[in-house]
């Protein structure tokens, strides 16, 4: 059906028809959406662990350069073989969070000394506000207040695939010297930009929900479920580093 898309690449439709049409699967071994939740859970607190402990290294003066390549690439390469090979999700899931973890809480660390005089409490505060958001999110799906239409999730599609465009362009140019300013500068321009992406990862939130719902009800296989997670977290991460830019940015006002 053509409404079982989302703007998330690791929640499609194609990903969930696929495995339906490849595996047989009852009641007992189909995915359910309180259990892609749980997963999400378990996932959740694997990436709060490794965050700690890079925080930690961080915190007693160590250098936590190697553990944000080693979260940054590692955690790419397990997406994207995940990707292709969504069976494997029980156990790659968990390691892309294990990994995401120590990324986030060097970058997250790093944020917290930054702006320690300028923004204190920046780190929690951008925690609070992408839970709630997320909370915010989840109720505004579930009572059917803002609907995974068709013609919503093309433009968030469209939008998320521009944005993503226009980050690979920026980190291109970074390699010679080119900054865009309103990227890291706190600008009307800059924080109105960041307002913009804060917005669009909570509305892939949106058709992340739906896509699991979707999925539960197609009947996909239980690992989907490993596999749903991830892709939620992929969007939960994306919204909390999106937020702590924009409080950075309008902590240099």
């Amino acid at each position: 059906m053509d409404l079982f898309k989302s703007g998330n690449p690791t929640l499609s439709e194609k990903r969930f028809k696929d495995t339906v049409l490849e595996e047989v699967v009852t009641h007992e071994n189909a995915m359910t959406v309180k259990g892609t939740l749980q997963k999400f859970g378990f996932l959740f607190l694997m990436v709060m662990a490794t965050s700690f402990y890079s925080w930690k290294e961080f915190a007693d003066g160590g250098n936590v350069m190697p553990l944000i390549l080693i979260g940054a690439i590692g955690g790419l390469v397990v997406a994207i073989v995940l990707m292709f090979k969504k069976e494997w999700s029980p156990f790659l899931a968990p390691a892309y969070a294990l990994l995401e973890g120590l990324f986030v809480g060097a970058i997250s660390a790093y944020y917290n000394f930054a702006f320690a005089e300028q923004a204190p409490g920046i780190v929690i505060n951008a925690v609070g506000l992408t839970f709630g958001t997320a909370i915010a999110m989840y109720l505004l799906y579930s009572f059917r207040i803002i609907r995974a239409t068709q013609k919503f999730k093309a433009i968030i599609m469209t939008a998320t695939a521009g944005i993503a465009i226009f980050y690979l362009i920026a980190f291109a140019l970074g390699f010679f010297g080119i900054q865009i300013p309103f990227l890291h500068e706190g600008s009307v321009m800059g924080i109105g930009f960041s307002i913009f992406v804060v917005a669009l990862a909570a509305l892939n939130l949106i058709l992340d929900f739906d896509m699991i719902e979707n999925g539960a009800a197609m009947g996909a296989p239980k690992y989907m479920e490993w596999y749903g997670a991830f892709g939620l977290l992929v969007t939960i991460v994306w919204l909390y580093l999106e937020i702590l830019r924009l409080l950075s940015k309008i902590s240099k006002r």
